[in-house]
């Protein structure tokens, strides 16, 4: 299997700490993330190892029985260490304060730091679960509910065990994950993960099933808003989105894998030492190892390895294993790292060997654009609140993120569209027809196209001798007005002689002044179509010579620099019989570079009659 088939891969720098062994216990504290190797219990010492931890913090502590537990609180500032079932010990004397207590019977317990959330299991079949929710020092108690057990032979008890359960946020919603290893209809094989949705206020709700169709040994992680399911006999993994279109009953959503099940990228264990060590090569990892242990939401611990590793999703291979344009978008827009793979997707659909038809370019431009306007919306809304003030009134008002799933029209223009359009080999109708759907898209969903978008389908259509449909497209308003588009015409009167009254056209329209189309022009070096505009109007004899001059030579173009020259050199001589630059006009430095190009003898001299 080629590397462009993982999809998962294990983090390159993983957390390395001393293996579990007989001296040595291993602890991991979710909360912080961190890991302790704990030597002799605690009195050779103690290792505290995180993700972000630049420097491990280590100390000692006096041996005092069995570690059964130990963990920092948040900033590491209290250490405690459970020795007993019913006893926590703080190193240091703090004195504590009993802030609230529920009377429970408890089977166990599970916290998940994200959302400040704890669960207890409670009754007789461990499958009565209680919320609690802590915020601000203070605890509040949420609605029970009960976990439905798959139905189970008489002989056998029926119980929630702690192993199949597990807590974590996905897509901003905090979610119990049940791992029912029976389906509860007799008629269905193998396991399915059941979620129930927490929230804030009210009752916890059956919400999604994932259906895994095998038995066995399971693991649960969840990465960029996928369940990545582990099958431990099979040794691969497969990833759910809650997000894609299931099949819905009533009540919950049915979700299959998005892709086939694979395995997770092999993986190299670099030999430390020496460097004269190093030279060996690296152990290959054993993946779905039984010492593997999951923590939520990405976290894979090797003890007898001595590793820690966060397991990552990669795109680019999803590319190719999600034939379904639609479906693959949808699945890439919520992806955190998404904008890059989906530019190269829509590279791809447009290229030679891998032309998609144009109703599936036609749901991938909608899709992004869907995305775009979401954001635009969302960025008007809060320009609006702040404009009204209520950014002072409302400390929960804030500035909507911009996404990598926001691809913008200058995105599309730069990575996709500007490359395509180059195509030689691309039939130009087929060009056209897709440059034409992207701005179909972009009015459907009320964005206003960039004038680079109408420029890039001008000069498509006239590279090819398409000044019909050019016509049509302007007649019509395809074409959306606007000054840079008319200052295009006018350059293209030489190619198509109507362009120049289009452009005129387009330019009243848009009740634009003389001079500024003048400045447009000039700004875009199309000096001469500045001067075929001006002649247009009359306006010809009242013109700065010195302001196109300088354009002209800007153009770096010494042909178009002696056109504008001789032209006002006529110019003078028509209005002030001499073809001489006044002082008032400030030329002199155009005229010194004049002579230093053609030479004294190319200057006009005066006519006398």
């Amino acid at each position: 299997m080629g590397e462009e088939d993982y999809y998962l891969e294990l983090c390159e720098r993983p957390v390395q700490f001393e293996k579990a062994n007989p001296v040595n216990c291993v602890f991991f504290d979710e909360a912080n993330k961190q890991v302790f190797a704990v030597r002799s219990g605690g009195a050779t010492g103690v290792v505290v190892k995180g993700p972000d931890d630049r420097n491990p913090i280590s100390f000692r502590m006096d041996d005092k029985g069995e570690v059964k537990c130990i963990k920092f609180s948040l900033e590491n500032k209290i250490l405690a260490v459970q020795r007993t079932s019913k006893t926590v010990v703080l190193p240091e004397k703090r004195s504590l304060k009993l802030l609230k207590s529920h009377n429970l019977n408890v089977n166990w317990y599970m916290y998940c730091p994200e959302s400040a959330v704890i669960l207890l299991s409670t009754t007789v079949l461990e499958n009565v679960l209680q919320p609690f929710h802590f915020r601000a020092g203070t605890m509040s108690k949420l609605p029970k509910f009960e976990i439905e057990l798959p139905a189970a032979p008489k002989s056998t008890k029926p119980s929630l065990s702690e192993r199949d359960i597990a807590m974590a946020t996905i897509y901003g919603q905090l979610y119990v994950l049940f791992l029912r290893h029976h389906s509860r209809t007799s008629n269905s094989t193998g396991a399915e993960v059941v979620l129930y949705h927490l929230p804030r206020e009210g009752a916890c709700k059956k919400m999604h099933i994932l259906k895994l169709n095998r038995t066995g040994k399971f693991a649960l992680n969840v990465v960029d808003n996928l369940v990545v399911v582990h099958h431990q006999d099979t040794e691969t993994s497969v990833i759910f989105d809650i997000k894609l279109r299931g099949e819905f009953d009533g009540s919950v959503t049915f979700h299959h894998p998005v892709l086939p099940a694979r395995s997770i990228q092999p993986y190299q264990i670099p030999i430390a030492g020496p460097a004269a060590v190093t030279s060996q090569s690296p152990v290959p990892c054993k993946l779905y190892s039984s010492s593997w242990i999951v923590f939520q939401p990405d976290i894979i611990i090797s003890a007898s390895q001595g590793y820690l590793w966060n397991l990552q999703v990669k795109l680019e291979p999803i590319v190719n294993l999600l034939p379904d344009k639609g479906r693959l978008m949808d699945f890439l827009l919520q992806r955190k790292e998404c904008k890059m793979v989906i530019l190269s997707v829509c590279s791809q659909m447009l290229s030679e060997s891998d032309r998609a038809s144009l109703p599936v370019i036609a749901t991938v431009f909608d899709k992004l654009n869907h995305e775009y306007k979401k954001y635009l919306d969302a960025e008007q809304s809060y320009a609006m609140a702040v404009e009204a003030g209520q950014s002072r009134s409302s400390p929960l008002l804030k500035r909507p993120v911009r996404t990598q799933a926001v691809l913008d029209q200058s995105d599309v223009y730069t990575h996709v569209l500007s490359a395509f359009v180059e195509k030689k080999e691309m039939p130009h109708k087929f060009v056209i027809a897709v440059l034409m759907e992207y701005i179909r898209s972009l009015n459907q969903f009320q964005i206003a196209v960039q004038h680079y978008l109408h420029e890039l389908v001008i000069k498509t259509l006239v590279q090819h001798n398409l000044f019909y449909m050019l016509h049509q497209f302007l007649q019509y308003h395809v074409l959306s007005d606007s000054k840079p588009l008319a200052c295009l015409l006018l350059s293209l009167e030489s190619f198509y002689p109507p362009a120049h009254q289009l452009s005129l056209d387009m330019l009243k329209r848009l009740s634009t002044a003389n001079d500024e189309i003048v400045e447009v022009l000039l700004s875009k070096h199309q000096v001469l179509a500045a001067l075929r505009f001006i002649r247009g109007i009359g306006g010809h004899d009242s013109i700065s010579a010195r302001k196109f001059l300088d354009a002209a030579k800007q153009t770096e173009d010494n042909m178009l620099f002696y056109t504008i020259f001789r032209f006002f050199e006529q110019r003078n001589q028509r209005l002030r019989g001499s073809p001489n630059f006044t002082p008032g006009e400030h030329c002199e430095e155009h005229v010194a570079f004049f002579k230093q190009i053609f030479g004294d003898q190319a200057l006009m001299r005066p006519t006398t009659f």
